[in-house]
């Protein structure tokens, strides 16, 4: 009987959430790191921002490029850059002894993160077939969440192991040092990995363009990756993955007790995408977009009014963890599984450049924004969280309007559905 490890489908989805992991660990390790790093460089909150939107600011070129490096030179090949940029990310960011130093580094870990976030889901969804490819695809997103979920542990551990002192002077550069280890798993992965049947099918024909993606029959697919990955980023994830700390802190928590409750919203996180992972086959990406939305704005609208009234703490993460529940069940991992989805394979790559782009480039916004928002006497945490939950709910409007389901479908089928709308 052939090992279950050696299976391509079963390779290609542990390549895949090592994707994701290394995704989860680059997005959460600066929440544990951020204040002790600003320390050591004595950082402005504008530039405590900008350590923490460095990575993302990478993301954007890596969108750019690793559409058109997949659909040119296959998908597995690709991760091979990913996984060689964490690790020089990784070793470069433990490493610096000047601010731009460490901003180099984490610029590194950005553009991997932005080739990643097309390629991984992608790569799986092509492999795939259409009864599993919902329940697999989401396996990038389960290794966002691990990632993030043991990157919130790890801080915490590496947190305990010192005084202040010593967390401003080497804690946070073993946080951020530890990722070498899954860059190296990742890269010892690939060897034997299968290229993606979808793209091997491909390879001698013409590539379509970007221009392409504004044809008529693409207009609608367009709309549904831009829009929901612009919904993803700015209705507030990633103020709660890079901020948590610093939110629960000022509403009264204390430090030991918010990195305690940092971990926890990593637990939440997981425990949501598994539950995700169950349901995405059987009742299909729209419904749980549509109850995953609809719970967001209702848990934001709550952290709002909490923070608006100095809050209790305990209430406050409450409101905090069922709006995290909220996003891992749908918003989370479905738009980067719709987005593998509804495009033609011959563009696919490039098509998901510009959702991985869209994210990137809202997910900068936020993580720039949020501490100068937070702390500014004229807008301050709740107006910022009644943002977020509008943001949420025109999300819940569009789905409700524009989102088809692609539960159980072929990618042809699919492909072959816009082209049906345009005609009809």
């Amino acid at each position: 009987m052939q090992d279950r490890a050696s299976h391509p489908l079963y390779r290609v989805s542990l390549i895949a959430a090592m994707g994701g992991f290394l995704f989860g660990y680059d997005t959460a390790v600066i929440n544990g790191a951020n204040q002790y790093l600003a320390a050591y460089f004595s950082l402005s909150p504008a530039q405590e921002g900008f350590a923490a939107a460095s990575a993302i600011l990478g993301c954007i070129p890596g969108a750019l490029v690793g559409g058109m490096l997949s659909d040119r030179f296959g998908r597995r090949r690709t991760l091979y850059v990913c996984a060689w940029l964490f690790l020089f990310s990784g070793i470069g960011s433990a490493l610096p002894t000047t601010f731009s130093g460490f901003i180099m580094a984490r610029l590194f870990a950005g553009v991997a993160i932005g080739i990643c976030s097309i390629v991984c889901p992608v790569y799986i969804s092509e492999c795939a077939s259409a009864s599993n490819r919902g329940r697999l695809g989401t396996l990038f997103q389960l290794g966002i969440v691990v990632g993030i979920f043991i990157t919130l542990f790890l801080n915490s551990f590496i947190h305990g192991f010192g005084d202040e002192p010593w967390n401003v002077a080497y804690g946070w550069r073993w946080m951020l040092g530890s990722e070498v280890a899954p860059a190296v798993v990742l890269l010892l992965l690939l060897p034997r990995a299968p290229e993606s049947p979808g793209w091997a099918r491909h390879p001698s024909k013409a590539r379509g363009s970007l221009a392409e993606l504004l044809h008529p029959r693409l207009r609608r697919p367009l709309a549904i990756a831009v829009v929901l990955a612009a919904v993803q980023q700015l209705s507030g994830i990633n103020a709660i993955m890079y901020y948590s700390t610093r939110i629960l802190t000022n509403a009264g928590i204390g430090v030991e007790n918010a990195f305690t409750a940092t971990a926890l919203v990593g637990f939440v996180n997981l425990l949501f995408t598994l539950v995700a992972i169950g349901l995405v086959d059987r009742l299909g990406r729209r419904p749980l977009l549509l109850v995953g939305l609809a719970a967001q704005v209702v848990s934001l609208s709550a952290v709002a009014w909490l923070l608006a009234r100095n809050p209790d703490g305990v209430a406050l993460l409450g409101a905090i963890l069922v709006f995290i529940a909220a996003f891992a069940l749908a918003l989370g991992p479905i738009v980067w599984l719709l987005s593998s989805e509804i495009f033609p394979a011959g563009i696919r790559g490039r098509a998901m450049s510009v959702a991985a782009f869209t994210v990137w480039v809202s997910c900068f916004i936020i993580a720039q924004a949020f501490p100068v928002l937070h702390d500014s006497p004229a807008i301050g945490p709740a107006m910022t969280f009644w943002v977020f939950a509008a943001v949420s709910l025109l999300g819940w409007l569009f789905t409700w309007r524009w989102v088809p389901e692609t539960k159980g479908r072929t990618l042809e089928d699919i492909e072959s559905s816009w082209l049906r709308t345009s005609e009809g």
